[in-house]
């Protein structure tokens, strides 16, 4: 099976981006468009949403933690 990083989108010109919740768990079923994670921003919450069905491998990057662009939140397993 292939896998997919999930990574910290760009969102434009912030300082900090809070990863404030995972809304699911290793191990979980997660479809296209399910909304993945929650990032906020002093200016907004934007949810990142999953671009392949597949599941949820590992969480690398815990809720509560600042991220940064780019960075490598968690790992999917994607279902061909």
């Amino acid at each position: 099976m292939k896998e997919f990083l999930l990574k910290t989108p760009d969102l434009g010109d912030t300082e900090k981006i809070e990863l404030v919740q995972w809304n699911f768990s290793p191990g979980d079923q997660i479809s296209i468009g399910d909304e993945v994670i929650e990032l906020v921003t002093d200016k907004a919450a934007f949810p990142v949403e999953s671009p392949y069905s597949g599941i949820l491998k590992s969480i690398l990057i815990p809720k509560g933690s600042v991220v940064k662009t780019g960075e490598i939140l968690g790992v999917l397993e994607i279902q061909e």
